[in-house]
């Protein structure tokens, strides 16, 4: 089964939770949406999170349930 990856991201003076192309909710602080895109991750697992800072870089990943594509060794 293939996992949802969803991300926050910065949209001008907000934030976004985008699935792929599609905005899926959207806040002005950045705080609340993280905890609301934790809960959607938790709920449509398997799921990925990742959490970009206001410059677009990776800030931080989470993964919910079993990991598909676990690193070797």
């Amino acid at each position: 089964m293939q996992r949802t990856v969803y991300r926050v991201m910065p949209a001008g003076k907000k934030w976004e939770l985008r699935e792929g192309d599609q905005v899926v909710a959207s806040h002005e602080r950045k705080e609340d949406l993280v905890a609301q895109a934790r809960q959607t991750a938790r709920d449509q697992r398997p799921s990925q999170l990742v959490i970009h800072d206001g410059e677009g870089r990776i800030e931080d990943e989470s993964t919910y349930q079993d990991d598909p594509f676990p690193p070797a060794g």
